[in-house]
């Protein structure tokens, strides 16, 4: 962490720069997500000085747009502080004035953890341990799905919806990708998943897919077990996946123009439908 007095002998744009990677290190730690040795270790002042000392700063910047400033000096004047939304909404300032916008992987978002008590262990002391939650045969086959953040971003929703698994086809982005990776938030790492091709999917299994000029999503019987195909951004699924697609085609009104949505928002559209019609069923 550098010393904010040292931040006055900067020029303007290497200042900027700093003050956004500061807060950016001040967040991951407040979420509790730093990495080894990037925690907050500047031993003059606690964690909450240091921030509104950088906030000072970075109010005395000219090119700080005026909402952004109110907004600083509102959270500023809370008590209790709320450290991690002032660090939020200085560093999303700085990368409006430094022209740079933040992805979906350089958001800093904490894992929301589920955490229950070792069943194994009845005393009060018992240690608590993660356990992933899903709905048992609840499955997705992304086929030919390019782009590493779609993928990403449809295994997050995918373990956040409770899918007990996802296929992938051969030509599908890697799951390894640094952007699969990032944009799907540690999900890749708790979410089964394997590469198959469309005909080794389970022979007994419901198949359907995702696809227009089907059964309109509010009228369709979701199986209480199943996979769902999910076609790529640019061509839908496959002449070969709809004809696999035995229980039936389930779509997605639009009355749009374009009529057209991305492939990780229809497919967290599909999920929250068959969650609620398994819901219904239990």
């Amino acid at each position: 962490m550098i010393d904010p007095n040292k931040l006055f002998q900067l020029s303007p744009g290497q200042k900027r720069r700093k003050l956004a990677l500061s807060f950016g290190a001040l967040e991951r730690d407040i979420a509790g997500i730093a990495e080894a040795g990037a925690e907050y270790n500047f031993s003059s002042m606690s964690r909450a000085e240091y921030e509104k000392a950088l906030c000072e700063i970075l109010l005395k910047d000219s090119k700080l747009n005026s909402a952004s400033a109110q907004k600083i000096r509102e959270l500023l004047s809370q008590n209790p502080l709320d450290e991690r939304r002032l660090c939020n909404v200085a560093r999303n300032a700085l990368l409006e004035i430094l022209g740079t916008f933040p992805a979906e992987w350089d958001l800093v978002i904490a894992p929301h953890a589920t955490q229950i008590q070792n069943e194994e262990k009845s005393c009060e002391c018992a240690p608590l341990v993660q356990k992933r939650n899903f709905f048992p045969g609840v499955c997705v086959y992304a086929e030919d799905i390019r782009s590493p953040f779609n993928l990403g971003s449809i295994f997050r929703t995918a373990e956040g919806m409770g899918a007990e698994k996802i296929f992938l086809s051969p030509l599908c982005a890697e799951a390894t990708h640094p952007r699969a990776i990032r944009s799907a938030m540690g999900c890749i790492e708790t979410l089964g998943f394997e590469r198959v091709p469309l005909d080794e999917l389970p022979a007994d299994e419901n198949v359907f897919v995702l696809e227009t000029g089907g059964t309109p999503i509010e009228q369709f019987e979701f199986p209480a077990h199943g996979i769902c195909i999910i076609g790529s951004e640019e061509l839908g699924a496959s002449p070969e996946a709809l004809k696999r697609a035995t229980y039936g085609r389930v779509t997605i009104p639009m009355v749009g123009l374009k009529a057209s949505l991305n492939v990780g928002v229809a497919f967290g559209i599909l999920m929250q439908k068959w969650v609620e019609a398994l819901c219904r069923k239990i």
